[in-house]
């Protein structure tokens, strides 16, 4: 697998824009400079990123979500060791 990260990436399995295996090998987020922990989606060309408003959920058991506008850097995380 290339070391290159997608444009768009959630944490959500019934979203298309999951992919297991990413987020297995680590994904850090870089929000307008800040290190962002708790980011479920990002778009790097569109500028956004939804963050899950603290233990809150849905209807449906889903996270809330807040949408932020800014520059988004993703990057994967050194491996442990």
């Amino acid at each position: 697998m290339s070391d290159t990260l997608p444009d768009r990436l959630s944490t959500d399995p019934a979203s298309p824009f999951f992919n297991e295996e990413l987020l297995g090998r680590g994904v850090g987020i870089r929000f307008r400079g800040q290190e962002k922990t708790n980011v479920e989606e990002y778009c790097v060309s569109e500028g956004w990123v939804r963050v899950s408003m603290g233990k809150a959920v849905d209807r449906r058991g889903k996270p809330l979500t807040l949408k932020l506008t800014g520059t988004v850097e993703p990057y994967l995380r050194a491996p442990a060791g």
